[in-house]
């Protein structure tokens, strides 16, 4: 069939964000099934999506057609300034398509500039900008935003005349007066301008549709998009929106209809089309500019780099094991099989340039991982210090790092200490140059839940309405609107029943998936050889100032720009400062690269399951997994990192693993070559390696071709995978094995393929696991205290790792004014919280103290305000130090010092005023105190705070609590009573009742639209906290203890997400209410040698106070670890509340109560 008499110029899809509705798919589709042969897309001043539409449109057969519609700024892009009456614009629109390549790079550099210099509310360029990168591009006049299309429509016709013969001139030939026919009266009023113009100065014209949606029926999901990009709903009569449905991809008919009056306009969208020939060059690597020392090429230096850092590697290897000759031999037999392939495929420069940055962050101090994904499997990259981490001891492969048989961009990701990172970006931004290195943009998508909360809000339905559609949607990673109706009844019952959730599913399933917002991508970087904009444009974040590639990550590699991953990871700090501390204390020569790979310690820290603060082995499910498994050898840790997936989880490979290793089941391999390769891993297949080895032992495939077996066996392409299977045959049967075996294998190869794990990642990040439990094991103070600090910020880390000590036996002490640094402080068995950990303190106060404390310790607090520079130490920051416990060095209670401040703030100042007077040098410090207080410097004789104020007071200051908690008293009960606590809710199935005690820490009532009250409690026990949701019948019943902090027990059901666990409360009581209800018995539990008949009198007091229903039994402890219990009558059945407790408790000077 013939093609179309026309192709759509003007288009906007998903990628002109929160405006275009297209999606790029639906489109090439609909223009394929009009039989349009080409298609263009112009984004708002963007060119997010060019690579994408290219490569779809010409795996479619459809020509594309590369374009932009730009913001032109109507003076200079420089002038930022708002729009008044006389001067109401701030850009004009403007259609640039290109031509051809260098069309291409024009219109890369200038819609680059458009966010890199002429920002304002828009990415705007100007005519200036526009005629220095004006070649190859055709121009049209744009929509009635066109300056040419506005100032008419305005009946500025001379300056409208003005404007499209400047256009004309410039342009020659590739100008084109743009009409459009949308059913607006002003469009029509402007083209009817615009061909005059046309016709007076001999200007073409083009039709266009301006197109936002793909059909008619979308302009209201179209129009509720809308509303979303500018936070108004629907029944707000100021929102944006379009006044017709005429903005979708209309049919060449449709338009032919519409622009019968100018036939000439359409023809002339097939003529531009035609022009355009765009060809990228997918083929070409383009690496950063990196020079060799001269009279060296790259391949030289790199083999020279590598020969002298195998010496130098081997040098510490032989101080940890000792190796033969032959093994010796190996490393150097690899290195050179290595660097041959390297310079065969032309990528030496890469490695040098790799090994350029992470040397740099060594050599300034900035912890680097070891390795990450496939590049631990080199052993030039080890020579080179890219990774650390020896490939040849754990059988870690070059090949599935770099395969000589598929030539691809190697891919070295690397983990820099999460805090310095930035350092790192920035030498490379130095080095290389700001305008050849760039972040890679991302694009956050209107996802499932998302897109419901977005379209809720834009049609004005309640923050509950919202909620209860979107909570619906199943947890599940990448879920679908569609499957989530699948999968969910309650949501189609919940649309057949009300008209306003139909319409939210509706216009959400017409929403879901497009682009919302750009951001940056968390790890990847580009450098390229010249100005980025050579090969790709720009964007630039106005919050944050990061330049970015317009192009996101798929297709930046795509064009042949080197990518370069720099992840942060925060255990690389814990472990750097943790080995600060080790060698500033216990053994200064402490080198932790020199670890051998079989401490027992460590060993039986991982077998118990003590991996709290662990890398990649501290979730609670890892510690189930260790515990059963027991790891024992380092390839044991590699197991565990790489069984630890919901895949082989599920499969029953762990459990086949656990058995194995054990002797609990027996080890069978089908044929004696594939014990080699399995024997690691007790006749498991857990690594995609191990699939490599067995195809080259079993078939004889080289490692390259062992490669694509697994590649295609990963993307399970059955074609592919029958051809390999032919070959995978004929080579066992040319090693003559038994060919069904054979085939088993194979098929049990493809099992587990999906399931396989890169060995070489998985073996880098043991050893970071392995060096964090070698550390807690044999230096747990330094540790947990390196730890802490890194977790500072995160409340509930803290307090489960504060819990992590007390059970190890290290005590954690609170700040002291003088014995704390800046941040914690490692003692024997002790840790001290850092100044810098207590709120309101900043780095000029703990600077002041440190500096006065220089002359000796502290005596009391009139000393400290004496020495310590009350300018920088306001009183402020004293109180703060008062309610964490800092003064507690003084021997004083902190509810004196606190009364007491004051004064001594007072006393201080005048002392230092005075002290920098003339009488100081008159009167010695101590004349100036007496003249000034009479020498009183006392405290106020008062009690100290009770337990329960005294703590609060720490946490306000501090964050959490330290010397103790309002929980410990509860502990029994809490457990009594509870079925999950905050660190195990996590593992609570979904949607299940559970039961939890603790504290409400902060509470957020709202109004829902009914009137009725709700609220959202965050509840805080000794592990952490978990966010409460209260629905209105519930929080009616318990309002007033939620606004206590007594302790409280929720019954709910439990909510999981990625974002954490949530409960849904339906029940919520005071501890003690129900520790009364439910308790049957009362057990006062007393030391022998203390009960004297003055305390047995006393206890028979209290008891007489608190008569209830409980029976009561009397324990006396004896000294021989015996002891005696005896039931008390009838008279004394006592009531089990917490006042009870408190009395008996505070007459023995411990905890003496317990119920059951």
């Amino acid at each position: 069939m013939d093609s179309a008499n026309f192709v759509h110029l003007h288009l906007h899809s998903q990628y002109s964000l929160l405006d275009g509705a297209i999606r790029i798919g639906d489109l090439l589709k609909k223009v394929k099934d009009c039989h349009m042969p080409a298609v263009a897309m112009t984004d708002h001043g963007n060119m997010f999506g060019t690579l994408e539409f290219y490569l779809k449109c010409k795996d479619k057969g459809i020509k594309p057609i590369i374009g932009s519609e730009v913001y032109i700024a109507p003076q200079s892009r420089l002038l930022k300034q708002a729009p008044t009456s006389a001067d109401p614009v701030t850009s004009y629109h403007l259609i640039l398509l290109c031509e051809n390549m260098t069309g291409f790079k024009n219109l890369s550099y200038l819609v680059s500039a458009g966010y890199k210099e002429g920002f304002y509310r828009r990415p705007r360029i100007d005519k200036e900008l526009l005629l220095k990168h004006k070649e190859g591009l055709i121009v049209l006049s744009a929509c009635l935003q066109g300056e040419v299309a506005y100032l008419a429509g305005r009946n500025k016709m001379d300056e409208a005349k003005a404007a499209a013969s400047w256009y004309a001139e410039n342009f020659p030939g590739s100008y084109f007066i743009e009409l459009q026919e949308n059913k607006l009266p002003e469009q029509d009023i402007a083209n009817r301008r615009l061909m005059q113009i046309a016709k007076e100065l001999e200007l073409p014209l083009v039709a266009t549709n301006d197109c936002h949606y793909l059909n008619q029926e979308d302009a209201r999901a179209h129009e509720i998009l809308l509303c979303i990009q500018t936070g108004k709903t629907m029944s707000d009569p100021s929102r944006m929106a379009f006044s017709v449905d005429e903005f979708y991809v209309k049919t060449p008919q449709e338009m032919a209809a519409a622009f019968h009056y100018a036939p000439e306009a359409l023809s002339n969208t097939v003529k531009i089309a035609e022009r355009c020939e765009l060809a990228f060059d997918f083929k070409t690597y383009y690496f950063p500019a990196y020079n060799a020392p001269e009279g060296e090429t790259l391949d030289q230096q790199l083999e020279r780099e590598s020969t002298l850092g195998l010496v130098e590697r081997l040098k510490k290897i032989r101080i940890k094991y000792d190796l033969t000759e032959e093994q010796e031999q190996g490393y150097h037999d690899r290195l050179r099989i290595e660097l041959d392939c390297i310079k065969q495929m032309g990528f030496p420069g890469y490695f040098l340039i790799v090994a350029d940055f992470i040397n740099w962050a060594k050599d300034h101090g900035i912890p680097v991982g070891p390795g990450r994904g496939s590049a631990a499997g080199s052993l030039v990259a080890y020579c080179i210090k890219i990774t650390d981490i020896d490939p040849m001891p754990y059988n870690l492969l070059f090949e599935r790092f770099l395969n000589p048989e598929r030539i691809s961009m190697p891919d070295i990701d690397v983990d820099f200490c999460q805090d310095r990172r930035e350092e790192v970006i920035q030498y490379m931004v130095d080095k290389y140059g700001r305008d050849r290195v760039c972040q890679i943009i991302t694009f956050g998508t209107m996802a499932a839940r998302g897109v419901i909360r977005d379209v809720g809000r834009a049609l004005d339905l309640t923050f509950g309405e919202v909620d209860r559609i979107a909570k619906l949607v199943p947890e599940v990673l990448g879920i679908t609107l569609d499957k989530a109706l699948e999968q969910e009844p309650k949501l189609k019952e919940l649309m057949a029943a009300d008209a306003k959730v139909k319409e939210v599913m509706t216009v959400a399933l017409r929403l879901e998936g497009l682009a919302r917002h750009a951001s940056t991508h968390a790890a990847g970087l580009v450098v390229a050889p010249k100005q980025m904009e050579e090969f790709c444009p720009v964007y630039k974040d106005q919050k944050t100032g990061s330049l970015t590639t317009q192009y996101s990550m798929k297709y930046v590699e795509k064009i042949g720009l080197v990518k370069f991953d720099f992840l942060g990871l925060k255990n690389l700090t814990v472990i750097d400062n943790a080995v600060k501390h080790i060698r500033s204390g216990k053994d200064p020569d402490f080198d932790i690269t020199l670890l051998r790979d079989d401490d027992a310690e460590s060993y039986k820290l991982l077998q118990a399951g003590n991996t709290t603060g662990v890398f990649q082995l501290e979730s609670s499910g890892m510690k189930e997994l260790l515990v059963k498994l027991k790891p024992s050898c380092f390839e044991d840790i590699i197991a565990v990192c790489a069984l630890y997936r919901p895949g082989p989880l599920g499969s029953g490979m762990v459990d086949d693993f656990i058995e194995r290793k054990h002797g609990r089941k027996q080890t069978v391999y089908d044929l004696p070559q594939l014990e080699p390769v399995l024997k690691d891993t007790y006749g498991v297949i857990v690594y995609q390696e191990q699939v490599m080895q067995i195809a080259r032992s079993l078939a004889g495939y080289s490692l390259g071709g062992a490669d694509l077996l697994r590649r295609a066996m990963g993307k399970k392409d059955a074609e592919q995978m029958a051809k390999e299977r032919d070959k995978f045959l004929e080579g066992a049967e040319k090693l003559g094995l038994d060919l069904k075996k054979s085939a088993a294998i194979f098929d049990l190869m493809a099992k587990f393929a999906e399931y396989g794990f890169n060995k070489s990642h998985s073996a880098a990040y043991a050893l970071v696991a392995y060096q964090t439990a070698f550390l807690k094991a044999h230096y747990p103070v330094e540790f947990m205290a390196a730890l802490l600090t890194e977790d500072m910020g995160n409340t509930d880390k803290v307090i489960k790792s504060i819990g992590d000590c007390r059970e190890m036996g290290i005590e954690v002490l609170p700040p002291d004014i003088n014995e704390s640094a800046r941040s914690f402080r490692v003692l024997e068995r002790a840790m001290r919280f850092g100044l810098g950990a207590v709120k309101n303190v900043g780095e000029g106060a703990i600077e002041a103290i440190i500096e006065a404390r220089g002359e000796g310790p502290f005596k009391d607090i009139f000393d400290f305000c004496e020495r310590v520079d009350l300018r920088r130490v306001n009183k402020r920051v004293i109180e703060a130090l008062i309610k964490c416990g800092a003064f507690d060095c003084t021997g004083a209670k902190r509810a004196q010092l606190m009364a007491g401040l004051e004064d001594a703030a007072a006393t201080g100042q005048r002392v230092q005023q005075e002290r920098e007077s003339a009488q100081a040098s008159l009167f010695g410090a101590a004349e100036i105190v007496r003249s000034s207080n009479g020498g009183s410097n006392r405290l106020p004789d008062i009690p100290e705070w009770d337990e329960k104020y005294r703590l609060g007071c720490e946490k306000e200051a501090i964050g959490f609590f330290i010397t103790g908690h309002p929980l410990d008293r509860y502990v029994a009960d809490m457990r009594r009573f509870s079925t999950v606590d905050c660190s195990t809710i996590m593992e609570a199935k979904e949607k299940s009742e559970i039961k939890i005690c603790g504290v409400p820490a902060s509470l957020k009532e709202l109004i829902t639209k009914k009137g009725d009250r709700m609220a959202f409690l965050s509840l805080e026990d000794l592990c952490g906290a978990v966010e409460v949701v209260v629905f209105p019948e519930t929080y009616a019943r318990c309002s007033e203890i939620l606004r206590g902090d007594d302790p409280i027990h929720v019954t709910g059901a439990v909510e999981q997400s990625e974002k954490g666990s949530k409960v849904m409360a339906s029940e919520i009581i005071l501890l003690r209410d129900l520790v009364e209800r439910e308790t049957r018995r009362v057990n006062f539990t007393i030391d022998a040698k203390e009960a004297d008949p003055g305390k047995l009198t006393t206890l028979k007091g209290i008891i007489s106070r608190y008569q209830g229903v409980c029976r009561s039994f009397l324990h006396l402890d004896i000294e021989n670890s015996s002891r005696v219990t005896i039931k008390l009558s009838d008279a004394y059945k006592v009531s089990a509340s917490e006042e009870l407790t408190v009395e008996v408790s505070n007459l023995f000077g411990y905890n003496a109560v317990s119920f059951e």
